[in-house]
């Protein structure tokens, strides 16, 4: 802002022509420096001594501040500065305006004979004239001045053409100012208008034209002090002239400069010099508002959400770094401050509008709307199903090539990628990478079917594994190791491939063994099923025990019934032999698959029931060494308490002599027991038990 000090430094000289008598001199309230024109003669002819005649005049009148030496200086201006004659009359203190004749305290003239060029004149420090010319130097003495003194000055270019001037103060006082910012009566810095407008005098709005209340600077131009009165003008002219002073809120220009005036009144003084002054100032507004366009955005909404997500600041709506930018999901959220966006950059919403505030450092604010769109929906098949025949190995599984699954729509150009659940599709996480060679059970997979715009749709695949389907009917057999049997897989399949080479339903005369065979259903899924013909379990003779004359054969293993033989000819359900003869035999024996009968070879040992141990070589001992071949024999006697007293084996000839340790024991009736293994595949054990009679002598 500009601060102009008087009216005539702001306008040219046909606008102080009534100011050019001493009645109606212009207040100087500043030591500034004046720049002026006069054009032309006052209404009074009021000049003495220097200024004997008026020509082209004006008056000034000034006031002391502050006490000391007073210095001025008077330069000519202009293209034709060279060949004016600036002459001046100073009158004080205290003159008096009806005095026209009254002589002045100071005159000189600067003379066109000068070698100073322009001309000056004026009042400075080294001359000691008063006056007429100073010598020739066109300068006279200073003035000493006090505060309060009232001092009127006549200046007068005596050349005939008319030229502007300047006028400056110089010396130890200062001039008497309601201006001042030292002085008693306002602090005034600069610039006086509003905090935060620019030097230039600019106030900051936001529109074109704009509304705009004058009355709001006057408190901050006047600082409070009520001594001081504010008036606004639409030019520089009115100011001048004090006409139409705007006092309510109107339509402002930026392209218009308003002036406003600074008049000191003081109510207790009406007389006082200060109340002469006024000072003007210049207000220029400055249109801060700027525009905004409206946008739009595009982007996916991802497998049907109904939503999408946007980068609200990727949008040109011509946004610039000095704005502050607010988002708001509509326009009653944005006028109420309320649901602010905080996110912008990844909003997610349906279809609709956002409404943008932004707000420059001047606080011009701009709104605009942001439209939200949709690419077009990348369209897919849902439900799609993949059938695969099972994997032979883990029948639960299936191998798939996902790639087969029927998810694009006609005329649709996209890409795909498979994903194991929902969220790893959305995700993009959890890739199948291997999908054209996919091992999974039933189940799901899902496609990630996407477009160039990287929109995508997520569409379900079903995955169904057909289980093994085998023949009911093919079970395994069990058959006697010498026999052949049919092995049938039954009806209903399209192909049989026998481990035989054989291509038909059921293959014949098949012995024991393990065989398979691959059967094919409609579906051309194959299944291997394996089928077991085993040999029927044979029995096992366990031991044959022998008492007396009877034969009991123990057997275990095979299936029951059993059939007992010992001759191979006659058989019988019984496992025990009555009045068998001594001597060797045969036993055979079968179970309820009638096989070849397992045979046993068995001995009825020569039975001692007596022995009498005189020495005369009858019956003096129990001999079995006749049998001594067999495998493990062992005679063992028992008294009749089943105390063992003695073991006939390999080491004693498989003998008995009616001693212990070598002592006869007492004539009586003893027990005992025959073993052996028979020296057949199976070691078959044998046991023969009775009892014996020992006499010895007494």
């Amino acid at each position: 802002m500009k601060k102009y000090l008087l009216i005539f430094l702001i306008f040219i000289t046909q606008m102080v022509f009534a100011q050019q008598d001493c009645i109606t001199a212009i207040p100087i309230c500043s030591d500034s420096e004046i720049a002026l024109k006069p054009n032309g003669p006052g209404s009074v002819k009021e000049g003495s001594g220097c200024v004997s005649s008026e020509s082209n005049s004006i008056w000034f009148t000034f006031s002391i501040q502050t006490a000391g030496t007073l210095t001025f200086l008077i330069t000519p201006t202009g293209p034709s500065a060279p060949k004016i004659d600036y002459d001046f009359a100073l009158y004080g203190p205290n003159h008096s305006c009806a005095n026209i004749s009254e002589t002045p305290l100071r005159c000189s003239y600067a003379g066109l004979t000068s070698s100073i060029t322009p001309p000056l004149t004026g009042l400075d420090m080294t001359s000691t004239e008063t006056t007429e010319g100073g010598g020739g130097t066109g300068f006279v003495k200073y003035i000493d001045v006090l505060p309060g003194q009232v001092y009127h000055l006549l200046l007068n270019n005596f050349s005939a053409e008319v030229s502007p001037f300047k006028l400056s103060f110089g010396g130890t006082a200062t001039l008497l100012t309601p201006f001042d910012n030292n002085s008693l009566k306002i602090y005034q810095p600069f610039p006086f208008l509003k905090p935060g407008a620019n030097s230039d005098g600019n106030i900051d709005v936001c529109g074109n034209p704009v509304t705009f209340d004058f009355a709001t600077l006057s408190n901050h131009i006047r600082n409070n002090n009520p001594n001081f009165v504010i008036k606004y003008y639409r030019s520089a002219a009115d100011a001048a002239s004090d006409y139409d002073p705007i006092t309510t809120p109107i339509p402002v220009n930026p392209t218009t400069k308003y002036t406003y005036s600074i008049s000191y009144v003081d109510p207790t003084k009406p007389v006082n010099f200060l109340n002469q002054c006024r000072e003007f100032g210049d207000i220029r507004f400055f249109d801060r508002s700027y525009a905004l366009t409206p946008g739009e955005i595009t982007s996916c909404s991802n497998n049907n959400s109904g939503t999408a997500e946007y980068d609200l600041t990727s949008v040109n709506i011509g946004l610039t770094p000095n704005l502050n930018v607010k988002y708001y999901p509509s326009m009653y959220d944005l006028d109420h401050v309320i649901n602010e966006i905080t996110n912008p950059y990844q909003y997610i919403s349906a279809e609709g509008s956002v409404f943008v505030k932004a707000t420059n450092e001047y606080g011009c604010i701009t709104i605009t709307e942001i439209k939200l769109k949709f690419h077009p929906l990348v369209k897919v098949l849902d439900n799609a199903g993949l059938t695969q025949c099972h994997i032979e190995s883990n029948p639960s599984m299936g191998l798939f090539n996902l790639d087969d699954a029927p998810v694009i729509a006609p005329g649709w150009t996209t890409k795909k990628k498979y994903y194991p659940s929902m969220a790893d599709a959305v995700d993009a996480t959890n890739e199948i990478l291997n999908y054209k060679t996919y091992i999974a059970p039933n189940g799901v997979v899902y496609v990630r079917v996407y477009d160039d715009l990287g929109c995508f749709n997520v569409a379900k695949v079903t995955l169904k594994v057909i289980p093994p389907v085998k023949s009911a009917i093919l079970k395994d057999k069990m058959i006697c190791m010498e026999d052949k049997t049919t092995l049938d897989a039954g009806p209903g399949f399209t192909k049989y491939e026998w481990s035989t080479g054989a291509t038909t339903q059921s293959i014949s005369n098949v012995g024991v063994g393990t065989y398979w065979v691959k059967l094919t259903t409609r579906d051309n899924c194959s299944t291997v099923q394996a089928v077991t013909v085993y040999p029927s379990e044979q029995p096992v003779i366990t031991s044959i025990d022998v008492s007396t004359t009877n034969l009991t054969v123990n057997v275990t293993g095979g299936t029951p019934d059993y059939k007992y033989s010992i001759d191979n000819v006659t058989w019988q359900d019984s496992n025990v032999f009555n009045n068998v003869a001594r001597g060797n035999y045969k036993v055979y024996v079968k179970d309820a698959y009638d096989c070849d009968p397992i045979i046993v070879e068995a001995l009825v040992p020569n039975i001692v029931n007596v022995i009498t141990p005189n020495g005369d070589g009858i019956n003096d001992v129990m001999d079995y060494s006749a049998i001594a071949g067999k495998l493990n024999l062992t005679l063992n006697i028992f008294d009749r308490y089943g105390v063992k007293i003695h073991q006939a084996d390999k080491s004693n000839g498989y003998k008995w002599d009616g001693t212990v340790a070598g002592k006869k024991i007492p004539t009586g009736t003893y027990w005992y027991s025959l073993t052996w293994n028979e020296n057949d595949k199976k070691n078959t054990p044998f046991k023969f038990s009775g009892w014996v009679i020992l006499k010895n002598r007494e």
